[in-house]
């Protein structure tokens, strides 16, 4: 069983429901790509529920990205539209 779902949506989101709540990734449309931090950056930047769980996360994420054709680039320097990862945190 999974412990993430991923929901594209059309601002270019993937939208990552996990077991302590959400998060959005950017998720380019041009050429489909999503985007994560190293493991390291994901220790400053992720939600505190899912900092533990990153070798779930980018395998389950690697395995979504696949099925659906999109390029899955793992970066320190993981970008939103000002050149950041983001994240947007809410309680499930």
């Amino acid at each position: 069983m999974t412990k993430f779902q991923f929901e594209a949506k059309w601002k270019e989101e993937l939208v990552v429901t996990g077991p302590g709540g959400c998060f959005c990734l950017v998720f380019s449309m041009g050429c489909p790509t999503v985007y994560l931090p190293d493991e390291h950056q994901w220790t400053i930047k992720g939600p505190a529920w899912a900092k533990d769980l990153y070798s779930v996360l980018k395998r389950e994420l690697q395995t979504w990205c696949n099925a659906h054709d999109v390029e899955l680039v793992i970066d320190e320097k993981s970008r939103r539209k000002e050149n950041t990862v983001q994240m947007n945190y809410s309680s499930m």
